[in-house]
């Protein structure tokens, strides 16, 4: 059942309603939600996004789907709440966690991280540290080690790991908090693919206010390992076209490189990825609308990966014209990410003129 949301009034302006939203941003990145147990960021999602929206549910794959009313073209733009974590698949005699991951990460990136285990009611059981074991006995090492050698270490034996309710299947989550880095403009975290997607999803929300398009907001579950969730909710809705909002790694690492795409140097176009070449005409119109607001851009093409858009793009029968605006990210698909708060705005700002009116592609 459609839950219908009375509209509330809302006194946020200014540095005030930055620093506001910057807190929820904090609070998204530090709440645990891998693939498949999205759960406690969708709740956060839903508090949030209430007074901004017409109705919302929740389907059967667990995707949070909103909807703010226009008599326009019907416009889904969908941003994933799972992120990357670690599942159990055993523990051994001595109390080692064997680990399988959940979505793409490198095990060099595990190593020495600390981490929570969760209770398979979703409760916090204990924290723990990954290693393997030439590091556990200081050994020299001679090679890095592949995902079967790690294991979180939590100090207490099977007998005492498994009356604290862990067992195969519990789900471990890096410890990350949200920080800021040398520059209040740098931030860091777990979880920013796609949390900042979904940040930026509730402040458009919040801040479009005249829009001819019917927009429904979609939060996606299971992006990381399939882009289930998108499948789904696209079937439901047959939008007119649709976007991803998501997150992009970033190629800033060589000072010498100035053709690779930045942090601070604006949202992010993914002209293709390994499943898709996004539409032509969206690309171009979005590229129109951030010229004429001065807001600068980037532009990608890309072997690896994908995102919720190619879901979009061929969950129907006659197909959807549909592409993906990215922030960039250092370190993306690793236990902690890095970026640029101004990207954030700029993708904010972008939706927030590009959903004021009807767009000029999929008449």
């Amino acid at each position: 059942m459609v839950r219908k949301v009375k509209k509330a009034v809302t006194g946020r302006t200014g540095k005030a309603s930055e620093r506001l939203s910057l807190l929820f941003l904090k609070r998204l990145i530090e709440t645990h939600g891998p693939s498949g147990n999205e759960k406690r960021v969708r709740t956060a999602i839903e508090k949030e996004l209430k007074p901004y929206v017409d109705e919302m549910y929740v389907d059967k794959l667990g995707n949070l789907i909103t909807h703010k009313r226009g008599e326009g073209q019907k416009v889904m733009v969908a941003a994933h709440m799972d992120e990357i974590g670690l599942m159990v698949k055993d523990i051994t005699r001595n109390g080692h966690i064997k680990i399988a991951t959940i979505g793409g990460i490198e095990p060099i990136t595990l190593v020495g991280q600390t981490v929570r285990v969760y209770q398979k009611n979703d409760r916090l059981a204990c924290t723990g540290v990954i290693t393997f074991a030439e590091l556990h006995e200081d050994h020299e090492i001679e090679e890095m080690p592949e995902l079967d050698e790690l294991y979180i270490d939590t100090g207490l034996s099977r007998e005492r790991l498994l009356k604290k309710g862990i067992d195969i299947g519990s789900y471990a989550v890096a410890r990350h908090h949200f920080k800021r880095l040398g520059s209040d403009n740098i931030i860091s975290g777990k979880a920013l693919d796609d949390r900042i997607g979904c940040f930026i999803l509730v402040e458009v929300a919040r801040k479009l206010k005249g829009h001819k398009q019917d927009i429904f907001f979609v939060f996606t579950t299971q992006e990381e390992i399939g882009l289930y969730g998108a499948q789904v909710s696209t079937h439901q809705l047959e939008p007119d076209w649709g976007m991803a909002i998501d997150t992009i790694n970033a190629e800033d690492s060589d000072e010498f490189v100035t053709t690779g795409v930045n942090i601070g140097k604006g949202p992010v176009i993914l002209l293709k990825d390994a499943e898709i070449i996004t539409n032509k005409k969206a690309n171009d119109w979005i590229l129109s609308v951030a010229k004429k607001h001065k807001i600068k851009m980037q532009l990608r093409v890309e072997e690896v990966g994908t995102t919720d858009a190619t879901k979009i793009f061929l969950s129907t029968k006659k197909g959807i014209p549909a592409t993906t605006i990215c922030v960039p990210v250092r370190n993306l698909h690793s236990t902690v990410g890095i970026a640029h708060v101004k990207d954030i705005r700029d993708t904010i700002n972008l939706l927030v003129e590009l959903l004021k009116e009807p767009s000029k592609f999929s008449e």
